[in-house]
């Protein structure tokens, strides 16, 4: 193999210090190593601040040789919080070299496909939200987990009674109205507290449950009032209470973008008395929405249900963040944090606005953004969202990774899942990672089970065709073979598991509302059950998997194996721990070299050497003896 004339990878720290994103004022070691071939007058490092439209350029010092390789490094400091790109420019005999980074992060000279590479640079402004740290979050659809109690049956309405019958998915007149109703409510989640504690739940995250038409409730009616279908606010506080008594913590979801045509806010069809937005003109609540010229206004995706807020709004801000606003009024009530819907939605001034008061009113409080892409450079609006400066959010949700596990479970693609950790790891600070949503599914996508081992069905496929597709038989045991891995993986993975309710129970489902099916109490897989609860205590009797640093130990074909290490805590001592994740996707045989004595902790045995990994295998492996004491022997 003809040898690389240069040699740069910014995830080992022999060529990056500190590794990752790093904190403003630090200082940033950089170096690059060059092959004698090379005829070298200068190395130059360009540095480009995002918000400049100029780049630094900094000379780089010759330093020691390795072999063929020479040395060129360069230490400065890093000031101000945001983004910055860099590449190297190599000055020679014959021309200059353009040193810049390929697809998979490693460097590639004059390259027809490169990028720049990124550094993330922050200034943690609030307390950690440290609580969350190696737990496990259960996201609750509200009306499909739980029914306890007297129903509300409310006009215009559907009341279901067969519970666990198929969601209503055909028009009426034209629109899908999400108005049946299965009777979950929130007496019917502290009813089953004690599953979710035996599960390993450490922290609920609900859809949202403030007043609104429909059963999903993201056309909010009246943040200030709990859904009379759910239940009062009395009974969140109490959910909160009790929950909290088994370790469990509540966090909710803020649809802050916009609210629902039918409400106190809007009042597009009078329900809600004579005022509101649409009724009067002269309403408090009129420059909270965007109206045209015309009386028309801006909706959210052109769903007319939904009308768009003008978050710029000054009263709409003070409503959302002021001192008896919204964010704090839940909070003291009992929440722990705020799952954003469609942050890139809400403008930099809003979420530092929002920031501040959640933090005010409970400083450990978590912040969580739904973003669907890497997050450290989301563009949206005209405006670098910049949420890990330090201000605005304390994590997102995982849908990168998410997307990466099913992609490496169903077709044993190890080098695609090893890009999309090792880039987040690149670019998110390491606070951020500890408390990321680690997702399988949400409400938004279709069911794990079903997205592993289901027929392909792309998003808009016509709901008849995905109400009757169900798993056959062999599907099904497809389905729970590969949903083990991948509950696996996610459980181990840098971050925060996030179970969406049922998936553990075996819930199948496409796209909205498929994905939305009650759960089957009474009718669970246990297998899947009792996998779950295994791989989530094997999680939380570890302490590594709480902060631990991650290296990527294999991806070989379709092995992919991933180590967690770091000091951890254990019988009161501190001890470096060690635990390695493998999983074989691919349809070879696969061996995975183990230094010291190991302890595979799903099957209980002891192992050292070269490991044997068959198609469909997955080892999660606990250090138990390093190489040095078996030297000793």
């Amino acid at each position: 193999m003809k040898e690389a004339i240069v040699v740069f990878d910014p995830r080992e720290e022999r060529f990056k210090h500190p590794y990752g994103a790093i904190r403003s004022n630090s200082t940033l070691m950089l170096r690059i190593f060059v092959h004698s071939s090379v005829d070298v007058k200068e190395v130059r490092l360009v540095f480009l601040y995002d918000r400049h439209d100029s780049p630094a350029r900094y000379t780089l010092k010759k330093g020691e040789t390795s072999g063929s390789y020479t040395a060129y490094e360069v230490t400065f400091p890093v000031h101000d919080t945001g983004l910055y790109w860099y590449h190297f420019e190599i000055e020679t005999g014959s021309g200059l070299l353009h040193v810049a980074r390929s697809w998979d992060g490693y460097a590639e000279v004059n390259g027809d496909d490169t990028r720049d590479w990124q550094q993330t640079v922050y200034q943690r402004k609030y307390e950690e939200p440290s609580w969350l740290y190696g737990g496990v979050i259960y996201h609750i659809f509200v009306d499909r987990f739980c029914c306890v109690g007297e129903r509300v049956h409310q006009e215009g309405k559907i009341c279901r009674e067969d519970w666990g019958g198929e969601p209503i998915f055909r028009p009426e007149n034209g629109k899908i109205l999400n108005n049946d109703f299965f009777g979950g409510n929130l007496r019917g989640i502290i009813s089953k507290l004690p599953y979710l504690e035996d599960l390993g739940v450490t922290c609920l995250y609900l859809s949202p449950i403030f007043e609104a038409y429909s059963s999903h409730k993201y056309d909010t009616g009246n943040y200030m009032k709990i859904d009379p279908a759910f239940g009062t606010e009395e009974d969140f506080r109490e959910l909160c209470r009790l929950a909290g008594e088994r370790g469990i913590r509540v966090i909710l979801d803020g649809v802050f973008a916009h609210t629902g045509s039918d409400s106190v806010y809007f009042n597009k069809y009078g329900h809600y008395g004579s005022g509101g937005a649409w009724q009067d003109p002269e309403s408090p609540y009129r420059d909270w929405y965007e109206f045209r010229p015309d009386g028309s206004y801006e909706s959210w995706w052109g769903i007319d249900t939904l009308p768009r807020l003008n978050k710029r709004e000054p009263s709409y801000r003070t409503f959302i963040t002021g001192k008896n606003g919204v964010a704090r009024k839940w909070l003291a009530a009992g929440a722990s944090g705020w799952r954003l819907d469609v942050a890139d939605e809400l403008p930099n001034s809003f979420l530092e606005e929002l920031a501040a008061a959640v933090k005010k009113e409970k400083p450990d409080a978590i912040l969580l953004g739904e973003v669907w892409e890497d997050a450290s450079t989301k563009i949206a609006y005209d405006e670098r969202k910049n949420y890990f400066e330090g201000d605005k959010l304390d994590s997102v949700m995982n849908y990168p990774v998410k997307n990466a596990i099913i992609d490496f479970v169903r077709y044993g693609n190890s080098a695609f899942i090893t890009f999309a950790v090792e880039q987040l790891m690149e670019n998110y600070p390491p606070e951020v990672l500890d408390s990321l949503m680690n997702i399988l599914g949400t409400h938004d996508t279709c069911r794990i089970i079903t997205a592993l081992a289901g027929k392909y069905l792309p998003e808009g496929t016509d709901r008849e065709i995905e109400a009757v597709e169900k798993l056959s038989e062999e599907e099904w045991k497809q389905g729970i073979r590969l949903l083990k891995i991948a509950a696996a993986i996610q459980m181990t993975l840098p971050g925060v598991p996030c179970v969406y309710y049922g998936d553990e129970a075996g819930v199948e489902g496409y796209h909205d509302p498929f994905n939305r099916r009650c759960f089957p109490w009474g009718h669970e897989n246990k297998e899947l059950q009792d996998w779950y609860r295994k791989i989530i205590r094997i999680r939380r009797s570890h302490p590594v998997y709480q902060c631990g640093h991650y290296r990527t130990a294999a991806a070989l074909n379709g092995l992919y194996a991933f180590e967690r290490y770091g000091p951890a805590k254990v019988d009161g001592e501190t001890i470096t721990q060690r635990m390695i994740t493998a999983a074989n996707c691919g349809e070879t045989v696969e061996e995975l070299m183990l230094f010291g004595t190991w302890r595979e902790l799903i099957r209980g045995t002891v192992m050292k050497g070269n490991v044997t990994i068959f198609p469909g295998e997955i080892m999660i492996l606990e250090k138990i003896k390093p190489l040095e004491e078996e030297d000793q022997k």
